[in-house]
């Protein structure tokens, strides 16, 4: 995506993923509060003009967090950690069934339209 896109709005993006609106606004209200999405009232969401990347370590703490939820929710389900791997990694490819999965590796994403 680059400046100035819209995203797609709270409803046609929660049917696309098959979630709840609640956690795409929640979704959208944390990337505008890191600014890396405007919103605009009666418009929508769009890629921010002054989007900054994230720093490695600010990435890797928003990753940690969801990892860690992750981890609770497997405990939580009784799910073993091989479980939980295997299922991380079947998503992973799931995004780019192409991707290597080396350690270290950035992790491409494909773009998802609606509709």
């Amino acid at each position: 995506l680059r400046t100035g896109d819209q995203l797609p709005s709270i409803r046609e993006l929660a049917g696309a993923l098959a979630v709840n609106p609640t956690t795409v606004v929640k979704a959208y209200t944390e990337l505008e509060r890191e600014g890396i999405i405007e919103m605009r009232h009666g418009k929508g969401a769009f890629i921010a003009s002054q989007a900054a990347p994230l720093a490695t370590k600010e990435r890797e703490q928003t990753l940690r967090r969801s990892a860690r939820q992750l981890v609770v929710e497997a405990a939580q389900l009784r799910v073993g950690a091989p479980r939980v791997i295997e299922m991380v990694r079947e998503e992973l490819s799931a995004l780019d069934p192409h991707q290597d999965l080396a350690e270290g590796e950035p992790v491409r994403f494909k773009v998802i339209s609606g509709g």
